[in-house]
């Protein structure tokens, strides 16, 4: 008997260390689950459907109305400029993000409004391979969730860069082409490939510009805008009568970011630098254009990187979408949009703030080198502290 209970004493010590050990395996474990998983769910529960006007009914306003989250540059590094750990950690930031997204929000589809890949206009056939199977896998979705994408600079090039063969690829991946016109629920979608909007009569101008001029007429005679139409239109396929919302990567001209306004507008440093037009936006005569073949009632863009609402001709709103990506910005969200044939309703839902994480695990750090301290005794507590000055004070 006083042998066994020595052992139990010598044993404690040992005991002791492994509960502790597993106690800190346990709150190392929380705070990942907590910051690489559960905050997203966290975070975009938050996010709610925005009501959009129309319908004498609910169930029949919520049957017309079409769910869609519109996202911009998700830029998936590629093997030249992309270090593994970087793509690692924003490739699951973003996969977790959508996934989370489209479980807690259930949309009838979504829009990515260019620049999914950042070297799609260098890579090799190889890498472009990989960088569409990693896309497949972090955006996969169900059959009830409809995916389109429209291509971008970094996709398929800048216009000096870009060739019939990328287009045809991102093309043959994405079923995307310029001029491609969508109707989900009676609402128009016109697709635009604003790379190709140049206006120097290449040969993917000339194609995108062509088809363009002629969905516009399609759909300039569904809503008997021409004043001709019965001679010009009798033989046109009838669309549907709604204003169509133009979908492209780069946004129509304007000056500058200076009128831009928000929290992930851009930074102040750079909002009243000039817009280079072609690069940084499109062509007046590229926007006038399409504002005047289409007259669409909203326009969504993307690659600025950061968000801005204009209104052009003083009526027509454009939704510039800030990048989905944390490597281009602390605060990434996507667009959440309840559109009908006659009206539409946005609402903003940001993802978990990069340096909000950063504090997370900032703080749990020093909790823990404070927790292992303490347990080797390396740093006393103060009641233990005191007590052994008292002690020191007596024996003097």
């Amino acid at each position: 008997m006083l042998g066994s209970s020595s052992n139990t004493v010598k044993n404690l010590p040992l005991k002791r260390r492994l509960c502790f050990l597993l106690k800190l395996v346990g709150f190392v474990s929380s705070v990942l689950i907590f910051c690489e998983f559960l905050i997203y769910y966290v975070v975009i529960f938050q996010c709610r459907w925005p009501d959009v006007k129309g319908g004498a009914h609910r169930r029949e306003k919520e049957a017309s109305v079409l769910k869609a989250i519109i996202l911009a540059d998700t830029h998936l590094l590629g093997e030249i400029k992309g270090h593994w750990l970087d793509k690692l950690r924003r490739e699951w930031q973003m996969e977790r993000s959508f996934q989370t997204a489209l479980w807690l929000l259930q949309p009838d589809i979504v829009f990515i409004l260019g620049d999914v890949f950042d070297e799609g206009k260098w890579s090799s056939p190889q890498a472009w391979a990989d960088d569409v199977r990693r896309f497949r896998k972090m955006f996969r979705h169900s059959v009830l969730t409809e995916l389109v994408v429209v291509a971008g600079n970094h996709d398929i090039g800048f216009h000096y860069e870009m060739t019939t063969y990328k287009v045809n690829r991102f093309e043959k991946v994405f079923n995307f082409t310029s001029g491609k016109l969508i109707t989900r629920k009676g609402i128009n979608f016109v697709l635009v490939n604003s790379v190709a909007m140049e206006g120097d009569g290449c040969a993917v101008c000339r194609t995108s510009e062509a088809k363009l001029v002629a969905l516009s007429h399609k759909l300039n005679c569904s809503q008997q805008k021409l004043s001709n139409s019965n001679k010009r239109c009798s033989d046109v396929e009838k669309l549907p009568a709604s204003e169509p919302i133009l979908l492209q990567h780069y946004p129509l001209y304007r000056k500058s970011d200076a009128e831009c306004t928000g929290e992930d507008s851009a930074p102040p440093e750079e909002k009243n630098i000039p817009f280079k037009e072609k690069y940084d936006v499109l062509s007046q005569e590229a926007s006038q254009k399409l504002l005047w073949w289409f007259q669409p009632r909203l326009i969504l863009s993307g690659h600025t990187h950061s968000a801005c609402e204009v209104l052009h001709a003083g009526k027509i709103p454009e939704i510039s979408v800030p990048s989905f990506s944390w490597r281009n910005r602390n605060n990434p969200s996507f667009i959440m949009g309840s559109i009908t044939p006659t009206d539409f309703s946005l609402q903003k839902c940001f993802l978990p703030f990069e340096s909000r994480v950063f504090t997370i695990y900032c703080a749990a750090g020093a909790l823990l080198v404070i927790l292992v301290l303490a347990h080797v005794q390396l740093l006393t507590p103060p009641f233990y502290f005191a007590q052994r000055l008292i002690s020191k004070h007596k024996a003097v």
